[in-house]
């Protein structure tokens, strides 16, 4: 059995960024990193977990250059800074113009944020991308009352300590706040701090089945009845925002 709630009936809604609306390709940097000679950088950094070094880069405790120097030690004599920014960056691969037009227009019907665990490296490089590719980027940018970035916060997701420290900032019931994230481990932390959890992924089916969607023609939202971690299915991001009027 699932619960549901009216959109109108939420303080707020709040995206994850990377592989729920910005397309992630998480294989490409152990990839790039294996071919300039780091073959253990994939156990040291994925989705599920990463090392503490990429933690502190993603909560702001860490500038470029140390964590460049950090990556340089690991691979081959003679790889160049450039060739270790790049081999960072590739994970990062696009947005289509019409996930950011229905992101345009969920803005209009709610409170709106974004809630990411990034760095001031893939943040910049993001925020570039969208303004070259975007026809109307700053349309984009503007549905959300508040973009937040770990770097900035200083916090990250799962730490259900991130979350509630979100809705402090910004005045929300976490009872009546609404999140969406591909990463299991942010979901359940986020459920810890009382949000209503859901899933949405990137074109990659990384959870198993069972978990209750987002969307439909009746305009609801629906959250879990008990708790995250008893089963997920990936929910397309189009039927997350399908309930936004066209």
């Amino acid at each position: 059995m699932n619960e549901s709630v009216r959109l109108q009936d939420l303080d707020a809604v709040i995206l994850d960024f990377g592989g729920v609306l910005y397309d992630i390709d998480y294989d490409a940097p152990s990839k790039a990193f294996a071919a300039l000679g780091d073959t253990e950088f994939a156990s040291l950094y994925h989705q599920a977990s990463q090392s503490p070094w990429f933690d502190a880069i993603e909560s702001g405790k860490m500038d470029r250059a140390t964590f460049y120097r950090h990556l340089l030690g690991r691979c081959n004599p003679g790889t160049s800074e450039a060739q270790v920014h790049e081999a960072w960056c590739c994970i990062l691969t696009g947005m289509p113009a019409e996930r950011a037009e229905l992101v345009a227009r969920l803005g209009t019907q709610t409170r709106l944020f974004l809630l990411s665990n990034t760095n001031a490296i893939h943040a910049a490089e993001f925020e570039q991308d969208l303004e070259r590719s975007l026809p109307d980027a700053p349309r984009f940018w503007d549905a959300f009352e508040v973009a937040h970035y770990s770097h900035g916060l200083g916090v990250k997701k799962p730490d259900p300590a991130t979350f509630l420290h979100v809705c402090k900032i910004h005045g929300l019931n976490p009872t009546k706040t609404l999140f969406l994230d591909d990463s299991i481990q942010h979901v359940r932390g986020a459920e810890e701090a009382g949000w209503w959890p859901t899933t949405s992924t990137s074109v990659r089916e990384i959870l198993p089945t069972g978990w209750p969607g987002w969307g439909g023609s009746d305009g609801e939202v629906r959250g879990p009845h008990q708790r995250a971690c008893q089963g997920f299915r990936a929910v397309p991001r189009e039927r997350v925002l399908s309930l936004v009027p066209r």
